[in-house]
């Protein structure tokens, strides 16, 4: 029997990359372990995890061999990291490889929002450009105060390109860092009420939920711009929405949301909002080198080789 489990909406080339280099069985999702003989759930010692369904100890106890889950993501909210550890299972994750395209998008979500580029694209392909004139003007986006909501990995490559566009930058992270010449902020209120933009790279889970509150939106104020692309778990979705209606903030640039697909309509009504479908990482070169990076986990795991990206 395999000894490898794949679970999630893996895409054609990956489900064919896993199944020739370790014949493992596929699964749509945890919900059908049950599906599974005893047996062969017994013979599993690795889980080849993609997706946002919850993975945590009464999955793993199905699997009384699993020695590690490598998720495909650099974001493991979906596992139950603690449960793991009980039970000695490893997690793995998919750093680094993806940070670039992550960063990329979040720049193109600012000066989306900030320039108006989906409305501008809109009044020339609607013929308002030749019967109407030119579109409206917008505002400024170099040159401002750009916030980092996270300094992390992903983090300092927004910064470092925000940079690049002449900006001031501020940051929020859980200690200060060496930035020489960056504005370390201790608490994501103040940190808002000094920028123009604030940008969201936390990780997900449970401590990171809500922490972009109201308080921090509305200290962004309404010329703010709010782009995420982290997890929609961490803005307080509700207040957001009533912020951008009402017009206590300018904008948002989003690329994740909370129920995504099936994000509120509310978002789909505000041409303040720029919307993307939590394609961050979306390209065909990072997926590649994201999945390779999870199978490489999973072969180092079986061969008793360490670990290339162990989360815990």
């Amino acid at each position: 029997m395999t000894e490898t489990l794949a679970i999630g909406p893996f895409s054609p080339p990956e489900r064919e990359a896993l199944t020739a280099q370790f014949g493992c069985t596929l699964l749509a999702g945890p919900g059908d372990l049950a599906r599974l003989s005893e047996d062969a759930r017994a013979a599993i010692r690795a889980v080849a995890y993609k997706g946002h369904h919850p993975f945590g100890a009464a999955q793993m106890d199905m699997l009384p061999g699993l020695g590690i889950v490598a998720n495909f993501g650099v974001g493991y909210d979906a596992i139950d990291v603690a449960a793991a550890s009980e039970r000695g299972v490893k997690v793995t994750n998919t750093p680094d490889v993806l940070n670039d395209d992550v960063a990329d998008i979040a720049v193109a979500l600012l000066l989306m929002t900030g320039r108006r580029m989906v409305q501008a694209s809109d009044w020339a392909r609607s013929g308002n450009w030749a019967e109407r004139g030119e579109f409206p003007l917008n505002r400024k986006v170099s040159g401002g105060k750009a916030g980092i909501l996270g300094l992390g990995r992903i983090g300092r490559e927004i910064a470092d390109r925000l940079a690049a566009f002449k900006m001031d930058i501020h940051y929020w992270a859980r200690s200060e860092k060496d930035t020489p010449g960056w504005t370390y902020h201790d608490d994501p209120v103040a940190l808002a009420e000094a920028v123009d933009y604030l940008i969201v790279a936390l990780v997900g889970g449970p401590d990171t939920a809500g922490m972009v509150s109201r308080q921090v939106i509305r200290a962004l104020g309404p010329r703010g711009i709010l782009v995420n692309i982290s997890r929609g778990s961490v803005v307080d979705e509700e207040a957001l929405l009533h912020a951008l209606e009402s017009g206590v903030l300018a904008g948002a640039g989003l690329d994740v949301f909370l129920n995504e697909p099936k994000i509120n309509p509310r978002f789909y009504a505000l041409d303040t909002v720029t919307v993307q479908p939590h394609q961050g990482s979306g390209t065909v070169e990072t997926r590649a080198a994201m999945a390779k990076l999870q199978r490489d986990n999973i072969a180092a795991f079986l061969s008793g080789g360490p670990l290339l990206t162990a989360v815990n």
